[in-house]
């Protein structure tokens, strides 16, 4: 049985709950395990070059965002209560995060780990990754430190590490963003790196990572980290730790006789297993209904090039377009789909509305009046 844990290293949860997974899978007596990493970010907007915590925590909104998730403590006292729970789970006394940082580098090694070495080398990866934040306070954005962590690994050939302390990627991320906790209804804890009104502080340097653009994806496991990303939003991931097995999920760092019931619950459980090719494209709509039309396209490409003639991958792909303001590519795709089928009410209406868009009202107007006729509520 596959486990996958969708988390952040810089969730202080993460940390905690990847403990309480081990002490579970300690006295597991089941089906063989696999334990997977998959990317998480909780803060999605972290600056390119970390920011000291303590500079983090002078911003009145950002105290204000960390009272929000522990109503009744400061932020201090719910650092505190935090590091308190981590050195019971044997994390050590002096446990907290010193930085505010970027993960997403971070996640492109723990994904490469499991390309080229499988579980066990990810898992190394992910407890160094850990260990560097929260016991040694160091920057885990730092080209330096990342760099260190591959060699170690034996990573650092294949992650492009050839020495230099910088890449030279221009900054940007995905657009994912939600809180991170101890349970579902519980954000991550006060001054970790996961609060998404912190302020966005720095910029490039000639120590950091900068990810995000075209040279970034050009990295080996750039491509696969952001669409590791955006199949999590499609799955509808939204806290840091998230366990999922067997098409199950139990969210944040519950203690350890939770997640052996969970996983003795996933071990029953039989999920209809679908092609790949028919999960890729649901994951694409569920973004396309999170109004990420950009992500969904991101999921499509590799249908497009595979399967361009499908007319559910060209009409997703239109849809996509429409919602993204591409409308001379929703046109094109639209016009050869009516061709194809004129009877289809929805192609037409929707061919109708990009020409509409477009300025193209003349042109629109037989379509949408066409789509009303055979769809009454398209009239509206």
């Amino acid at each position: 049985m596959r486990i996958e844990i969708w988390a952040d290293v810089a969730c202080g949860w993460a940390h905690i709950g990847k403990r309480r997974l081990e002490k579970a899978l300690a006295s597991w007596d089941g089906e063989p395990v696999e334990v997977v990493w998959r990317p998480y970010q909780i803060d999605p907007s972290a600056p390119a070059r970390a920011v000291p915590m303590e500079q983090v925590l002078r911003d009145p909104v950002a105290d204000e965002a960390l009272r929000a998730c522990a109503p009744g403590l400061s932020p201090a006292e719910n650092r505190a209560r935090v590091a308190g729970i981590a050195a019971s789970e044997g994390l050590g006394e002096q446990w907290g995060s010193g930085y505010r940082v970027s993960t997403l580098e971070a996640h492109r090694l723990i994904a490469l780990a499991y390309e080229k070495g499988g579980a066990a080398l990810q898992d190394r990866v992910v407890e160094r990754l850990l260990r560097a934040h929260f016991v040694e306070v160091r920057d885990i954005s730092d080209a330096a430190v990342l760099t260190e962590i591959a060699t170690d690994a034996g990573l650092a050939e294949a992650a492009g590490y050839t020495g230099t302390t910088a890449l030279s990627a221009p900054s940007g991320t995905t657009a994912l963003s939600a809180p991170s906790g101890d349970s579902a209804r519980t954000q991550a804890p006060a001054g970790d790196a996961g609060d998404r009104r912190a302020p966005a502080e720095g910029g490039a340097g000639p120590q950091a990572l900068i990810p995000g653009t075209a040279a970034w994806r050009a990295l080996p496991g750039a491509e696969l980290t952001r669409e590791l990303l955006l199949i999590g939003k499609a799955k509808g991931v939204r806290t840091s730790p998230t366990i999922v097995a067997n098409g199950l999920a139990l969210e944040g760092a519950q203690p350890p006789e939770t997640i052996a019931a969970f996983l003795r619950d996933a071990a029953g459980h039989a999920p209809r297993r679908l092609p790949a090719e028919v999960e890729r494209l649901r994951h694409a709509e569920s973004l396309l209904d999170q109004r990420d039309p950009l992500g969904a396209l991101t999921l499509l490409r590799p249908l497009m090039d595979e399967h361009g003639d499908d007319r559910s991958v060209r009409m997703l792909a239109a849809r996509a377009y429409f919602a993204s303001a591409q409308l001379n590519r929703a046109r094109t795709t639209l016009e050869s789909l009516v061709t194809e089928s004129p009877d289809d009410s929805y192609a037409r209406h929707l061919l109708g509305r990009t020409l509409q868009r477009q300025g193209r009202h003349e042109e629109a107007a037989p379509h949408l009046t066409l789509a009303a006729a055979m769809t009454p509520d398209y009239a509206a």
